[in-house]
C-alpha cells in the first residue's frame, strides 16, 4: 500500500479563532475556548486545524492586517496560552497550521511605520512607494490602489485597503524578516502554513495600467446594473482586466521554492496549502506548495455530477502530469464564501444536499477541509443592521449603495448583509442555551449569533441524536479513516453520463470501493459492470439499509443516497 504524507491523509478542519469559542466570556473567541474544544474535534475525528489569523490586528481585515507577526493578539489571550493550546492539540495526535499573510502588513506594523517616517530610514524601501500614482491601479477592496503618506511625501501601494500596505518583496530584507517570523513560529512546533492571497505577492513591475474604461465605484455600479448577457459578460471582463496586472507577477515561483525550503529545514513534514487554485504554484511536486485548494469544484451556484466529472477530470490531468505527482485538495467553504449549507442548497433539499456534499469532500481523492460550523449545518446569517457590520468591505458596499446609487436604506441593508464575509463569520453554536453557548447570556458576541442555534443546529443537540449532521459527519469520517481505499486509493468515474447521481471508484491493489452520490430525489435502479466484481459490501449507506452484500447488477439507489461498497 501507498505511504502517504500525514498532510495528505489528514482531515482539515478551518477555525475562525474570533467565532469559534469564547473562553473568558468577554465575547470574542480566544485560545482558552479553542483549547477546552480540542476533544470535540477530536471525537470528530479531525486531524489537521488550520487556525485563521491569530496575531495582533488593528482589524481592519479581521485579522488579515497583522501588526506583529511574532506575538498573539491579546483579545484571544497571550503566547502562553498558544503554546498551551498548541501543545494540547500535539498531545490528541492533531497538527496546526497557521495562516501566514505575506502580501502585505497592517499600516500599524513597526515596519510600515519606520518606512513611511522619511526615504531614507533603513526600511524605506521595505513596501511599494512612488512620488506620484504610476498607473490606473485599484483596491480590490475601494477605490484607488496608490494612497498618499505626507510623512515622505510618496504614494504607497495596497492591493487590498488602504490599511494594508504590500510589502516589497524585491528587497532581500524584507525576505529575510518575514523567513525570520515564519521560523519563530516553526521552531514553537506549528506544522506549516496556508498562505492567504497568495497571488498578490509580486505584481507586475513595469506597473501597467489596466485598460477598463472606468475606476472601481463606476465598475460596481455596472455591475449593479447590468441586465443583458452582453452586460454581464462584458463585467466579468472587466473584473479580471481591472486587476491582471496585480496579480501573478514574476519571481512568485522563485520566492515559493525559497520559503519550500525555509520549512523543510524542519523534521516532521512541514507543509504548505496555497489560498490559490493554481497548479503551477506546486512547481514539480515537490520544490513548491505541498497543496493549492481546489477551490473550481466550489465555483458554481450549484454542485451537479456533471461538475464534479469535469473538475475532476481537469485537476486530475494537471496533478498527474508534475514530474513529482501532485496532491489534490478538496473544499466547499471557508471563512470568505457563503457556507455551504446556504449556497448549495436549493431551498427545499438543503438538509439532504448538505450530506451528499460532505461526503463528496470526505471520498474525492485529496485532502478534505472543512470549516468550523458546518458539521452541524450552520447557515449564513444575514445582518441587516449596518452598525453591527464588522466586515468593512461590507460597510463601504452600504454607503455606496446608499450615496452612489440612492438605494433606500432597509434595501442597501439587505444587500449589504447578503454580500458580506460576516454572514458565515458568526459564532460557533455550541449549544440551546442564549448565544448559543458560545457567550455568557449578559455578553453580546463580537457579531450577532444565529437564532436557529435553537433550532437543533448545536453541537450539544445534535450530539444526543443519532440522525443529526454532526453524527452523519462522525459516521463518515469513521468510514474513511477505516476504509484505506477512500485515503490512499486511484479515482475513476464510472456511469458518466449519468445527470442525477456521481458514481466512482477508489481503489488500491488490494482493495476497490464502489462511491455513488445522489444528488436528485429520484430513486435509481443500478447496473455495474465492473471486470469480475459482482458484489457490493456495504460500508456506509445514508438511506439505512438493511443488507450488507447487495448485487452489482440489480442495485437500487434512493433519493440523496450515500453509498460506499466495497466490492468483491
Amino acid at each position: 500500500m501507498t505511504t502517504l504524507k500525514w498532510w495528505q491523509t489528514a482531515l482539515f478542519y478551518q477555525i475562525y479563532p474570533r467565532s469559534f469559542a469564547d473562553g473568558n466570556g468577554d465575547g470574542i473567541g480566544d485560545f482558552k475556548g479553542i483549547t477546552e474544544k480540542l476533544d470535540y474535534l477530536k471525537d470528530l475525528g479531525i486531524e489537521g486545524i488550520w487556525l485563521s489569523p491569530h496575531f495582533p490586528s488593528p482589524n481592519w481585515d479581521c485579522g488579515y492586517d497583522v501588526s506583529d507577526y511574532c506575538n498573539v493578539a491579546p483579545e484571544y489571550g497571550t503566547l502562553a496560552d498558544f503554546k498551551n493550546f498548541l501543545a494540547e492539540a500535539h498531545a490528541r495526535n492533531m497538527k496546526v497550521i497557521l495562516d501566514l499573510v505575506l502580501n502585505h502588513t497592517s499600516d500599524e506594523h513597526p515596519w510600515f511605520l519606520e518606512s513611511k517616517s522619511s526615504r531614507d530610514n533603513p526600511k524605506a524601501d521595505w513596501y511599494v512607494w512612488a512620488d506620484t500614482p504610476p498607473n490606473n491601479w485599484q483596491s480590490c477592496f475601494d477605490g484607488e490602489a496608490w494612497t498618499y503618506a505626507p510623512e515622505r511625501n510618496q504614494y504607497y501601494y495596497h492591493y487590498f485597503m488602504k490599511q494594508q500596505p504590500d510589502l516589497n518583496w524585491r528587497n532581500p530584507a524584507v525576505k529575510q524578516a518575514m523567513w525570520d517570523a515564519v521560523r519563530f513560529w516553526l521552531d514553537l512546533g506549528v506544522d506549516g502554513y496556508r498562505l492567504d492571497a497568495l497571488g498578490t505577492i509580486y505584481e507586475d513591475p513595469a506597473l501597467t495600467p489596466h485598460t477598463v474604461p472606468m475606476n472601481l465605484a463606476e465598475l460596481r455600479r455596472f455591475s449593479e446594473t447590468a441586465k443583458t448577457p452582453e452586460e454581464k459578460a462584458l463585467v466579468e471582463k472587466y473584473w479580471f482586466d481591472m486587476f491582471k496586472n496585480q496579480w501573478g507577477g514574476p519571481q512568485l515561483h522563485d520566492l515559493m521554492k525559497e520559503l519550500r525550503s525555509v520549512i523543510d529545514e524542519y523534521d516532521g513534514d512541514r507543509m504548505l496549502v496555497g489560498e490559490d487554485d493554481n497548479i503551477d504554484y506546486m512547481g514539480d511536486g515537490n520544490d513548491e506548495l505541498h497543496l493549492v485548494f481546489n477551490f473550481p469544484l466550489m465555483r458554481t451556484e450549484k454542485i451537479t455530477p456533471a461538475h464534479i466529472r469535469k473538475n475532476q477530470k481537469e485537476r486530475t490531468a494537471r496533478l498527474d502530469k508534475l514530474p513529482t505527482r501532485g496532491w489534490a485538495c478538496n473544499t466547499l467553504g471557508n471563512h470568505d464564501c457563503s457556507r455551504i449549507y446556504t449556497r448549495f442548497g436549493d431551498g427545499l433539499h438543503d438538509a439532504e444536499l448538505a450530506r451528499v456534499n460532505a461526503a463528496l469532500v470526505m471520498t474525492l481523492r485529496g485532502t478534505p477541509f472543512f470549516y468550523n460550523g458546518e458539521e452541524i449545518g450552520m447557515t449564513d446569517t444575514i445582518i441587516t443592521d449596518p452598525t453591527k457590520l464588522r466586515d468593512t468591505m461590507a460597510s463601504w458596499y452600504y454607503q455606496q449603495l446608499v450615496e452612489e446609487l440612492n438605494i433606500d436604506p432597509a434595501e442597501a441593508a439587505q444587500r449589504a448583509g447578503e454580500m458580506t464575509r460576516d454572514k458565515n463569520r458568526t459564532p460557533m453554536h455550541w449549544n440551546n442555551s442564549a448565544n448559543g453557548g458560545f457567550s455568557p447570556v449578559n455578553i453580546e458576541p463580537w457579531l450577532p449569533v444565529n437564532p436557529n442555534y435553537a433550532e437543533g443546529i448545536n453541537v450539544r443537540d445534535q450530539h444526543d441524536n443519532p440522525d443529526s449532521l454532526l453524527n452523519y459527519y462522525k459516521k463518515l469520517i469513521r468510514v474513511r479513516k477505516q476504509t484505506p481505499a477512500l485515503v490512499v486509493g486511484e479515482y475513476k468515474p464510472v456511469h458518466e453520463k449519468s445527470q442525477d447521481y456521481f458514481a466512482f471508484l477508489r481503489y488500491t491493489p488490494e482493495q476497490t470501493v464502489l462511491v455513488v452520490l445522489n444528488y436528485s430525489p429520484e430513486h435509481h435502479e443500478l447496473k455495474f459492470n465492473l471486470a469480475g466484481k459482482k458484489t457490493a459490501h456495504i460500508l456506509f449507506s445514508s438511506a439505512g439499509r438493511s443488507k450488507k452484500d447487495e448485487s452489482l447488477t440489480h442495485l437500487s439507489l434512493g433519493a440523496f443516497e450515500v453509498l460506499i461498497a466495497e466490492l468483491a
